[in-house]
């Protein structure tokens, strides 16, 4: 939805200061999107909503309307489910650590969780003895070579005798079922997506897991962007369908006249979410220093890219009348820390109290600010022209409660 400087100031004033604005039109264009690009070669595709890469419940909410799963990564993002009433069966539980109360919940519910070390197979074994009557599904994340340059810290190595051993020790309780095997690697590469597809299906082969009812890619991919944030990365930034042509269409073909047509996973984050998300900042103060012009925003860094990635994100710059012309103005933040900075190189108009909208700030950047000199900022949702807040400003009662004073 376009933006004009009548509706920024009337949520400012709203909401005390700054304040993210979510677009949950633009998450469900870019869901249907995505969707549509895999099943147009593989129909059996699904999508698992990545919980960690922006947990607002409305967006959690939203993907599971659509149609969508939730992929967790731990049992604060299942409670999520929980609260929103998700089918937990629609719930898959990944990562490196898992509560086991959740893992036994999850499972007994119908949901899926994939089993990451060997060190949580006795659980599983447990729970299968516990209830002999019951088909417990299980699902295993594999790691296998990509070419990717990096060592994967996530699944069981396939290549090794201990991983065989543990499919036979699995088969041997009669009412264990491995109903998925799924993979995850952090690269966005699309290079990285056939070697995904063939290795899960090679393994599946190798293994007599022909008959799995799902296979699941995992995240890492990259979202929609404007071309002056494309322009920052070292690699070309693939569409929708470069993915799909790369991973589903391999998945057709391995799977092409097989009586088992296993549903296929995909777990984006911030390829839905990346666009749907502007921060929204006023000015409080400009200052030059020995030559250098420098703006101080009531926002952080830690708002919109708290892994520090260096990018300048889009940038509009909203006010009532054009201000004085700067060249190479760098946006700062209100911490007390040194390389504090939204933005760096702004060339245009700016005043005290102009608004600073940043785009494509949804991955990441909410579940990843640090409770650092102030709380975090409002979320408000823009749909169709509405506006209603998702997520309250923090209060500093908000952080101080859980200590003692």
């Amino acid at each position: 939805m376009e933006l004009d400087i009548k509706l920024l100031r009337a949520i400012e004033k709203e909401q005390g200061g700054s304040f993210y604005l979510l677009d949950t039109q633009q998450f469900a264009t870019n869901f249907d999107e995505l969707l549509s690009a895999f099943r147009a070669y593989y129909p059996h595709t699904e999508i698992a909503y990545s919980y960690k890469t922006n947990y607002t419940p409305r967006l959690c909410q939203l993907a599971d309307q659509l149609g969508g799963y939730a992929e967790v990564v731990s049992d604060m993002e299942y409670e999520i489910t929980r609260r929103l009433g998700i089918a937990t069966s629609k719930v898959h539980f990944n990562g490196p650590y898992k509560a086991p109360e959740a893992v036994r919940e999850i499972i007994l519910g119908g949901g899926t969780v994939n089993l990451d070390d060997y060190s949580e197979v006795p659980a599983i074994l447990q729970l299968a003895d516990e209830h002999p009557g019951k088909t417990i599904r299980i699902g295993l994340r594999c790691n296998f070579q990509i070419n990717d340059g990096v060592t994967s810290r996530f699944g069981f190595d396939t290549t090794k005798p201990a991983f065989r051993a543990l499919l036979s020790e699995l088969r041997q309780k009669g009412n264990i079922e491995i109903a998925g095997i799924q993979c995850h690697f952090a690269s966005r590469a699309l290079q990285t997506w056939q070697p995904r597809a063939e290795g899960l299906s090679r393994l599946a082969t190798e293994t007599g897991l022909d008959t799995l009812e799902h296979i699941d890619l995992g995240g890492g991919l990259f979202g929609k962007m404007k071309d002056s944030l494309k322009a920052q990365f070292d690699t070309e930034i693939p569409t929708y369908q470069d993915y799909a042509r790369a991973a589903a269409a391999c998945i057709a073909q391995h799977f092409e006249g097989k009586a088992q047509q296993p549903t296929l996973f995909i777990e984006p984050g911030s390829a839905l979410v990346g666009d749907a998300m502007r921060f929204v900042a006023p000015v409080k103060s400009i200052k030059d220093i020995r030559g250098k012009a420098i703006a101080t925003l009531l926002g952080s860094v830690y708002n919109i890219n708290p892994t520090l990635n260096k990018k300048n994100p889009p940038i509009t710059v909203y006010s009532e009348q054009q201000g004085p012309i700067y060249h190479d103005l760098d946006f700062a933040g209100y911490t007390c820390i040194e390389g504090d900075y939204l933005y760096r190189g702004y060339t245009g108009p700016l005043s005290t109290g102009d608004l600073v909208v940043f785009e494509n700030v949804g991955s990441y950047s909410v579940v990843l600010k640090p409770p650092f000199i102030l709380p975090n900022f409002s979320i408000v949702e823009l749909n169709g022209g509405q506006t209603r807040v998702v997520k309250r400003k923090e209060t500093f009662d908000d952080l101080f409660h859980t200590y003692e004073f």
